[in-house]
């Protein structure tokens, strides 16, 4: 049996702040502005968290990999938005070079549309987890219907290809809202964002985005790339492809090794904190 959703602090202060205001409104209806305004900032704040993706505020959120993983010299490459059928493939060639595993945060209906493509991705030892059916750029505003269909039909189209549900979750751009953790809680999934990234969607400079993601470069960094969506370097090739080699290069002289996001937690860890059964 799965622990029951479990609200972060944050969320369960908002709770009680509403159920007060209500009981002094009622009390003493005179003083509604002044609880609506408060109520206001704490809606302000909340949203304010949720474009923060790093932020814990609002439920657990994957930033870095667990002390055993960064002991034993992993780190996470993790791309997002695949899989491209021009560029994913040039990806994982790159890594398989390097002998480095991945994890990919992928589209769910990118994943049934080049299923063949998403198959051979997993039989070359990465993972694919979920990042949304569709990708819509508004999903830190949907509502509870739109945001867990957009979660659940991922989970769905990821699963009937691959073989295997996810087990992470990583939100368009990395913007939530309040309602995101107990539809990812329903779903046995773990939000996941990164330590560090490149914004080689926005910069086509491969110096500047691979600078980026090896500046303080440690074991257990969490590296966000994308294989979907890639910025065009000035020679017209995503530049992705011109980062990835350095960015290899530069985890060998480290003397570290990428591995999928599930696999750095093993030893005796959950794959998933959010499988701990209850007592």
């Amino acid at each position: 049996m799965r622990v029951p959703w479990k609200p972060a602090p944050a969320l369960q202060a908002s709770a009680w702040l509403h159920l007060l205001g209500l009981g002094a409104v009622a009390a003493l209806p005179q003083s509604w502005p002044a609880w609506l305004g408060v109520l206001l900032a704490n809606h302000a704040a909340l949203a304010g968290v949720g474009l923060w993706p790093r932020s814990q505020g609002l439920g657990p959120n994957l930033t870095r990999l667990p002390p055993q993983a960064a002991a034993r010299g992993e780190v996470a490459l993790t791309f997002d938005d695949g899989p491209h059928p021009e560029v994913t493939p040039r990806v994982l060639d790159l890594l398989d070079e390097a002998r480095m595993r991945a994890t990919f945060f992928c589209v769910g209906e990118r994943v049934r549309r080049h299923a063949a493509l998403a198959r051979e991705m997993t039989r070359r030892g990465h993972v694919i987890e979920n990042h949304t059916e569709t990708h819509p750029h508004a999903f830190s505003v949907y509502g509870w219907r739109r945001m867990s269909r957009q979660v659940a039909q991922a989970q769905a189209s990821i699963g009937s290809v691959t073989g295997r549900a996810p087990q992470f979750f990583r939100a368009v751009a990395g913007l939530r809202n309040p309602l995101l953790d107990p539809i990812l809680h329903r779903q046995g999934l773990l939000l996941a964002s990164w330590t560090r990234r490149g914004y080689d969607t926005r910069c086509a400079d491969a110096g500047v985005v691979t600078a980026r993601l090896t500046r303080g470069l440690a074991a257990g960094d969490v590296l966000l790339l994308h294989d979907g969506n890639s910025a065009l370097a000035p020679d017209g090739q995503p530049v992705v492809l011109a980062v990835l080699p350095r960015l290899l290069q530069a985890l060998r002289g480290q003397r570290l090794r990428s591995v999928p996001l599930n696999e750095a937690f093993k030893g005796g860890e959950a794959v998933c904190p959010l499988d701990k059964v209850a007592a």
